[in-house]
Parts: structure tokens; sequence; C-alpha cells
């Protein structure tokens, strides 16, 4: 008889427990995928090849929102941080966390010439690079650093300094070009 009171418990325990999970997990699903997948997948949704209701990228995952109300989430490889940075002239917007469906920057399909070093010296990028049609310039870095960047274009510069830490922003808006 005492068996048969605590089995009740337990059951209504388990499925209560079941059906959290999935309400929690219904529209929230984990996506396994490799580093370089990922990553095509990043400039896939950057360059407009695939579309999205929102394509946000945090420092530590890329969380896609469907038509369909299905939010997925991919985790970024482990040891490369992203970051895309839009350059202006006068007009930009704020912004921390990048959205590879819905920023835009004001300068499209412009070359400009990008210089990025870390913090003991070390040169990660030197050359011409075109922005997209979105006005942003996306780019790869180790983690765990801190990056100086100096941004040309039309005789016009604009430098920062910015981090690849956990939370660390992945949009950079804030490259005024005098």
């Amino acid at each position: 008889m005492k068996k048969n009171k605590l089995i009740i418990p337990i059951f209504i325990t388990i499925v209560f427990a079941i059906t959290i999970y999935l309400l929690i997990n219904q529209n929230n699903r984990y996506e396994k995928m490799e580093s370089g997948d990922v990553k095509q997948l990043v400039h896939d949704y950057s360059t407009g090849k695939k579309s999205a209701v929102s394509a946000s990228i945090s420092s530590d995952t890329l969380t896609v929102s469907t038509p369909e109300n299905e939010e997925l989430i991919y985790q970024l490889p482990k040891g490369e941080f992203f970051v895309s940075f839009a350059p202006y002239l006068i007009d930009t917007h704020p912004c921390a966390i990048h959205n590879l469906a819905g920023c835009r920057g004001e300068l499209a399909n412009k070359e400009f010439a990008v210089y990025i070093e870390d913090q003991d010296g070390k040169v990660y990028v030197d050359e011409q690079i075109t922005s997209q049609a979105n006005g942003f310039i996306d780019v790869w870095l180790p983690r765990n650093k801190d990056f100086k960047m100096t941004i040309s274009y039309n005789g016009k510069t604009a430098k920062t300094e910015f981090a690849t830490f956990k939370d660390d922003n992945t949009c950079i808006t804030t490259l005024p070009l005098t």
C-alpha cells in the first residue's frame, strides 16, 4: 500500500519535469555543427545567401530565428571569435551584438585598408577588404586577446581597440572615418 502512495507522486513529478523541459526547449534548439560549417553558416547569413528573421551572433553562439518561429542555436568555434565592423562617414547605429540579418552599415561594397594587431604586436589582418552588401566587414580572430584596429578609406582613417573575451561585443559601429 505504501508503494502505491509513492508511485503516484513520483509519476506526477516525472511528468511535470518532462513537460517543463519540453516547454522550455520547444523553440530553442541547439544545433550540432562542425566549426567550419558554423563559420560558413555565419558567412551565408551575413552575405544574404541565407535569410532569417534574426541571426544574432554573440561571443559564444549564433542564434537564428526562423520565419516558422523556431530558434536555432549554434555554438561558435572554441578558439575563434567573430567580430563585424562598419566604418562610417555620416551615419551609424548603436550596436553590441551583431545581427547578421539586420545590421546595416553606411559604406556597402567599398574597399578598405584593414590592419588588426594584438597587444603583443602580432599582426592578424593587414589587407584590402571590400565591405559586404550590408556595409560590414567580418573577421574571425583568436579568443581572449586585446586588439588594435586601423581602417582607412579614401584618405580617411578610423582607429579603435577591442577585445575578444567572453561577452565582448561582436559588432563595432563606432568607427567614424576622419
